[in-house]
């Protein structure tokens, strides 16, 4: 493997300087390819990271400066030379302009409906030029966010305090201090043990091994609340080296003798694991609370969600890789080798450390507040915080590690930008004024309200293929449809949860619908028409498999 040095002047000159290695965002050194997105493993502090054979043995691992000095040293008693400036990342400029000509057009050019003020029409304009930049990807996220509430701000269409409303929002806060919750497992290397026993305890076949890592996703879930923290944290590394271990590469022939199965299988069942609990995944909060700006409002809700999917979630995680072992069968069955490297990893890192027992505690008890919590008073913000708090205050976490952990930071500003806005759409009556009118339509077809609840859905479900993240989607379609089924007579609990299913089942149909997808597809494992095709498949099995079993289970809960 090629690796880029320093001249030999140069390392004389710096030779007190410690070694450096290419630093992710999470502060974890990775092996960088030639072939891009192609994340090939990560490593606990302390430790080397999993570096797994890519293309033969072809790559480079960078050099590059370490995320700030060592104690005392000043970083090791020699300044890294600065790297040369590269080209400025700034705006798309083309998607950029056909978000903003979309709002811009539906502001200026069509009449305003009857029943909404000038003011909400400017909001809806606004609003529509945000999802349109979420979905074309003209800045990341969080920028575009940014610069939509600005533009709120900036035309007088809403106050500031309007505009940020949203960052006071107890479901926010919970996402936020949930993400922390995965730093600390990613940190004190929790979620690497856990994984490693699934596999060790059930890894002995290729289906087994799928299984196992399905099963530890799962158990792992409601303390990580993205999808994707968990397949490029967790997952994905462990796939490649489980599948490099028996010959199976990515990017040629050999991925189809275990790797293709492994990671269709994890990518698939994912959508199971984020509905089994709500907060296995940020944007089931999301709706949640946009549900309850229009009434629906779901009482305990971590106990409630729990009780709705646990039957369809279970069958689910079971069925999917049983579905792919028969429609892309690996050609290496059988992995007695792959228990015994997770033992060997498992004896590498020794019994549990004093971080992981307190990550384990301080998790065992936010889930049982988040299940009980709400009968003694306790909200599910205030568990996740009092959770954080143990964190803090012994050591397990310190406050840098939650400064700088971006994704949470980038969700608070993204996520609050959303509701703020989805907010105030609901009140300033737009949503109410265009759900009275596609209510009105569909009262006139005469149909009772199952029918028209079931065409709801699958049009929600079809609709993501235009979509590249699910969030996305939530924005733009979640309090419309929702209020769309409320008009129809759909029972309000009913209606709220189903769409919030609805919103994980159709994260792996395409190779850009969430992002877990760009995780797994990414990987080299997986080819865009394999998975267009198993996503579609799975799509279909996977809603005929929540109607079939949740809608009785719905019905004993009361939900209908």
């Amino acid at each position: 493997m090629q690796v880029l040095a320093a001249s030999s002047s140069r390392l004389a000159a710096t030779r007190l300087a410690p070694p450096r290695r290419a630093v992710l965002n999470e502060g974890r050194a990775v092996l960088l390819v030639a072939r891009p997105c192609h994340v090939l493993g990560a490593s606990r502090p302390g430790r080397a990271p999993l570096l797994a054979r890519a293309d033969g043995g072809k790559g480079r691992v960078l050099s590059t400066s370490s995320q700030g000095p060592t104690p005392g040293g000043g970083g090791g008693g020699g300044a890294p030379a600065a790297e040369p400036a590269g080209p400025l990342m700034g705006v798309k400029l083309v998607p950029a302009l056909q978000a903003i000509a979309v709002g811009l057009a539906l502001r200026f050019l069509v009449p305003i409906p009857g029943g909404i003020t000038e003011q909400g029409w400017s909001l809806l304009s606004i609003f529509v030029s945000t999802i349109l930049g979420l979905v074309l990807d003209p800045l990341p996220v969080g920028a575009w966010a940014f610069m939509a509430v600005t533009a709120c701000i900036a035309t007088k269409t809403l106050t500031f305090a309007q505009a940020f409303s949203a960052m006071t929002n107890e479901v926010i806060w919970l996402i936020v201090v949930s993400f922390f919750f995965a730093k600390g497992f990613e940190k004190t290397g929790l979620g690497e043990r856990i994984a490693n026993i699934f596999v060790k305890a059930m890894g002995k076949s290729t289906l087994g091994l799928a299984m196992g890592l399905i099963a530890a996703e799962s158990l792992l879930a409601p303390a990580m609340p993205s999808t994707s923290a968990r397949a490029g944290g967790i997952f994905m590394p462990i796939i490649k080296s489980l599948s490099n271990a028996a010959g199976s590469f990515a990017g040629d022939d050999s991925r189809k003798k275990m790797g293709s199965f492994l990671t269709m299988a994890q990518f698939q069942a994912s959508i199971h694991s984020s509905n089994l609990f709500l907060t296995a995944a940020a944007q089931n909060l999301l709706c949640l609370d946009m549900a309850a700006a229009l009434g629906a409002e779901v009482p305990s809700a971590f106990s409630t969600w729990l009780a709705g999917s646990i039957v369809p979630a279970t069958a689910g995680l079971i069925i999917t890789p049983l579905l792919l072992y028969k429609l892309m069968p690996p050609e290496v069955k059988d992995t007695p080798e792959a228990p015994m490297e997770a033992a060997s990893k498992l004896e590498v890192m020794g019994p549990m450390s004093p971080g992981e027992k307190i990550m384990l505690a301080v998790m065992a008890l936010a889930v049982m507040l988040w299940m009980v919590g709400p009968s003694f008073g306790v909200s599910a913000v205030l568990a996740a915080m009092l959770g954080l708090c143990g964190l803090l205050w012994s050591g397990t976490l310190t406050w840098n590690d939650c400064l700088g952990y971006k994704p949470a930071w980038d969700t608070l500003t993204w996520f609050a930008v959303l509701i703020g806005m989805s907010s105030q759409l609901n009140s300033l009556g737009v949503i109410k004024a265009f759900a009275d009118a596609v209510g009105g339509q569909l009262a006139s077809l005469g149909l009772p309200w199952m029918p028209l609840f079931g065409m709801l859905h699958l049009t929600f479900f079809g609709l993501h293929y235009m979509f590249a993240s699910q969030t996305a989607q939530v924005g733009a379609l979640y309090t419309a449809f929702c209020a769309m089924m409320l008009a129809a007579g759909v029972p309000p609990i009913l209606a709220a949860m189903t769409l919030a299913y609805n919103v994980n089942l159709f994260g792996s149909i395409t190779h850009y619908a969430s992002g877990q997808a760009a995780v797994y597809c990414g990987s080299g494992f997986m080819k865009i028409p394999e998975v267009f095709t198993f996503g579609a498949i799975n799509g279909v099995v996977s809603l005929a498999l929540w109607a079939g079993l949740g809608m009785p289970v719905w019905k004993l809960l009361g939900w209908w």
